[in-house]
């Protein structure tokens, strides 16, 4: 292929994974510290617009009522609860995958309860996956720009450098990734902890602003104000899903941290603080009815403000860094399942095994979040394009954890059915209310989740066609290898590794070595290295040898999608299976090939060119498998595809 490895190392695409380590070995409290800091960042910062969008929704007429207030609360109340705390905390939560979660840890985990390994649940992980693409784009923009909007509360005359002061920060933030976050992390949970007690005490503060603002705990409110404005509801559903949007980050980060510390920090911590803050709100705007404008920051006393507005500019930044980092721990699980091609890795840490920056990754992200700001100017346009891409990901998550409850957990049908039914029922009602913003912004976030999707789906399509081609012309090693031991031609000292996604032909790189060199190695492997729909594999399941006569054996190693493929190390261990492997006496072959578009291809014309793009900019997979270069030999041929 172009510039890179595909075809005979199709099904060893993937990235520089992290080499996993026990997870969860910090102490308890440390754990819900470090989840406050890294789960909680983006939901912990919506107080400073979700309330605020939410009124203004609901006055479109110009006017608030009394219940208006209380029914946007309610609306907030009951949204947290059946969506954060009964859905993700009480269910998805439980669907780890042996410890690890996010949308494609799911899609995996369900696919897997499947023989055939159906397309469809596939192509969900896929729409899941880019969604959260499109959510990852909108989340530093505006929850960095609305922290320095703070600014313009403490004096109008700051509201020219809004723009250009928020683009600093982002800017400086995607930067400084390079470098790891390992040590800024450390000082994450401490500033989210302080973030989240300052936001509850000034809510609580206000509580006695209007103690009435406690009814709208009674769903009635919430139901009663959709009823009654019919023209105002759905956008002022879809501003009040700006409360939940962060709540995928519980199951996303679900690896790192643990079920239980996640599930304590929103209960003890997250839960009752953001609670007494969008409740202090709403009873400060039932009696301060003319401070609609900007309540959040409007409420906190003078000597406060600017204090607060600093600390909501770093509680967005670390906002902001979760979301970067799950996109780069999206990204790798993406290319580990073959749903994207290589991309480069950087291990900012020895330490940390999750601390990984993506280059290509984080410029593009940073490229789009700067379009953003630059595009939208105020937090209040880009709230327009919030949202819309979190539901549509929640939607896939309900669909997918109803197979993992039906056919992996057992539960009677009747029970997985009637509480998906539920959950779908809410996730509609907030896909239909963001549907609305589509033309107003929505439709950014959307684009990036297509552009995402057809990447994704054109790198499958293409891998798929290409492994076809290449398999049809290739020949049997059984009858390579039996033909090999009759007559073997000149054998050299040394062993020959030759890749292959395929162990049962030979591999291109073995064929093309024979007809060029015409002579075979004493040992020669057929290895192939393949990605499990587990993200862990254990070392006793690690490697399995196969001898096939006196010249050929294949070894098959299996790693994790989370796992960081070394090959060098890993045939290590086939020692004690009897191969005493010597690196500095093995040569490793791999076919490099020159792709080419064929008039006949199964796919269109264009889809072939973004194929044959995206694999000419695949890193190398010497630099991948952690194979010593002087150990390598590349053998290149041309494929029409």
């Amino acid at each position: 292929m172009s510039d890179q490895q595909v075809g005979d190392e199709n099904c060893l695409n993937g990235t520089a994974a992290y080499e996993p380590e026990p997870h969860h070995k910090e102490a308890f409290p440390v754990l819900v510290l470090g989840a406050l800091g890294v789960v909680y960042g983006d939901i912990g910062t919506s107080p400073i617009y979700a309330f605020r969008e939410a009124l203004h929704a609901a006055s479109l007429d110009g006017f608030l009522s009394r219940t208006d207030i209380l029914g946007v609360v309610s609306m907030i109340f009951w949204a947290l609860t059946l969506i954060v705390t009964i859905k993700y905390v009480f269910f998805v939560l439980r669907a780890d995958n042996d410890g690890e979660g996010g949308i494609l840890s799911l899609m995996a985990l369900a696919r897997s309860s499947f023989k055939s390994r159906p397309q469809l649940i596939l192509g969900l992980g896929i729409v899941g996956a880019s969604l959260f693409y499109g959510d990852a784009v909108i989340t530093p923009a505006i929850s960095v720009l609305s922290a320095v909007e703070g600014l313009e509360i403490v004096t109008p005359s700051l509201e020219p450098f809004v723009v250009p002061i928020t683009l600093v920060i982002l800017l400086t933030l995607f930067s400084v990734q390079r470098f790891g976050t390992a040590r800024v992390a450390t000082i994450f949970g401490p500033i989210t902890l302080l973030w989240f007690l300052a936001i509850g005490f000034f809510g609580a503060w206000h509580l006695f602003d209007d103690i009435s603002i406690f009814a709208a705990a009674n769903p009635y409110y919430a139901v009663d104000y959709i009823l009654e404005n019919p023209a105002t509801a759905f956008p002022t559903i879809g501003t009040v899903f700006l409360a939940v949007t962060g709540a995928e980050a519980l199951y996303a980060d679900l690896g790192h941290f643990g079920r239980k510390p996640i599930a304590t920090a929103w209960v003890w911590v997250v839960f009752p603080c953001l609670l007494l803050n969008y409740f202090g709100q709403g009873a400060f705007i039932l009696a301060h009815g003319e401070s609609a404008k900007n309540p959040f920051f409007e409420m906190f006393p003078h000597w406060a403000l600017l204090p607060m507005v600093l600390l909501a500019t770093a509680a967005t930044v670390i906002a902001s860094q979760a979301v970067i980092s799950g996109a780069y721990s999206l990204s790798r699980q993406a290319v580990q399942l073959n749903l994207l091609p290589r991309l480069n890795i950087e291990h900012t840490s020895e330490k940390q095994s999750g601390q990984v920056y993506l280059p290509r990754v984080n410029m593009l992200l940073g490229l789009v979040v700067v379009l953003l700001v630059l595009g939208f100017e105020r937090s209040t346009n880009l709230a327009s394009a919030y949202g819309i891409a979190v539901t549509g990901n929640m939607l896939v998550t309900t669909i997918l954890l109803f197979i993992v409850m039906s056919r992996i957990w057992k539960w009677r049908l009747w029970v997985a059915v009637s509480l998906t039914v539920g959950f779908i029922i809410v996730d509609l009602t907030f896909v239909s209310a963001n549907l609305i913003k589509v033309v107003d912004g929505g439709w950014a976030s959307l684009v990036v989740a297509f552009l995402i999707i057809l990447v994704m789906f054109t790198w499958v399509r293409g891998s798929r066609q290409l492994f076809e081609k290449t398999r049809k012309g290739e020949v049997p090693l059984d009858l390579i290898s039996k033909k090999m031991a009759q007559n073997p031609p000149p054998l050299v000292p040394g062993t020959a590794v030759f890749l292959t996604g395929d162990p049962k032909s030979t591999p291109t790189a073995l064929m093309h070595s024979l007809k060029h060199y015409k002579v075979l190695h004493q040992n020669n492997v057929i290895l192939t290295v393949i990605t499990a729909p587990s993200p862990l594999v254990k070392k006793s399941e690690r490697v399995k040898i196969e001898p096939i006569n006196d010249l050929f054996m294949r070894v098959t190693l299996t790693f994790g999608y989370m796992e960081r493929p070394n090959i060098p190390r890993t045939l290590a261990i086939c020692r004690k299976q009897g191969w005493k492997f010597d690196i500095m006496t093995t040569s490793f072959f791999l076919s490099r090939r020159s792709l080419k578009a064929s008039a006949r291809s199964e796919m269109p014309h264009w889809q072939d060119r973004l194929f044959i793009a995206l694999a000419r900019t695949a890193s190398d997979a010497t630099e991948y498998f952690q194979i010593p270069t002087g150990r390598v030999v590349e053998i290149g041929t041309q494929v029409n595809i």
